[in-house]
């Protein structure tokens, strides 16, 4: 498995070669890219809809899950990162921690499973797997990531999901009323002028 892990590599990895746009574009998708996240679970709350507010908490209990088992793999069996060993080529600073699972890629398709779980969001969340997809790429031809993190990424996002997604029952109650409470204080004076919903 390793002896294909590295294989993928080296056919994936960039070189000082490479085209200077594939460059350009590897570091918007590895750096940039991954703050659609965040951008997505304010809008998705900020709207006048308590369904929508349900699926953001949703993804973002199912990224905090994803991140805990991320680290603990890593604490477990810490594989270094390409550079480390060191293979192929590096064009992105990156600090030398446990390259498997991808963290990048473990949020990406986690929000992405937490969508493609709902019928109503689901082209959202198939466009969030194919975002996902890109930032594969990017990280590993930059030289960042092995394929096999890439993979280990989404099993861990695709397990968080489905586990947020089938306990929502559960917690979703107390932890809607404990998130609208805090958003009521936080935002208290632009609720007092109309700017945002309570």
């Amino acid at each position: 498995m390793e002896a294909l892990n590295l294989a993928l590599f080296d056919l994936i990895n960039a070189t000082p070669n490479s085209p200077a746009a594939s460059m350009l574009l590897a570091h918007l998708l590895a750096v940039y890219a991954i703050y659609l996240v965040p951008a997505l679970l304010v809008v998705g709350w900020l709207r006048r809809d308590q369904r929508q507010h349900q699926l953001m908490l949703c993804a973002l209990l199912a990224c905090g899950v994803a991140l805990s088992i991320n680290f603990v793999i890593g604490s477990l069996w810490h594989h270094p990162r390409p550079f480390v060993m060191p293979v192929g080529h590096t064009f992105l600073q990156h600090a030398p921690d446990a390259s498997f699972p991808s963290d990048h890629m473990t949020i990406i398709m986690t929000v992405a499973f937490s969508l493609l779980l709902r019928r109503e969001v689901r082209l959202l969340g198939l466009a969030f797997a194919i975002l996902g997809l890109g930032i594969a790429w990017s990280r590993i031809y930059l030289g960042v990531h092995f394929p096999l993190d890439m993979l280990g990424g989404t099993a861990v996002a695709l397990a968080s999901a489905c586990l947020a997604r089938v306990t929502s029952p559960i917690y979703m109650p107390t932890l809607y009323r404990v998130a609208r409470g805090i958003h009521r204080r936080l935002f208290a004076t632009l609720i007092e002028r109309g700017w945002v919903s309570r």
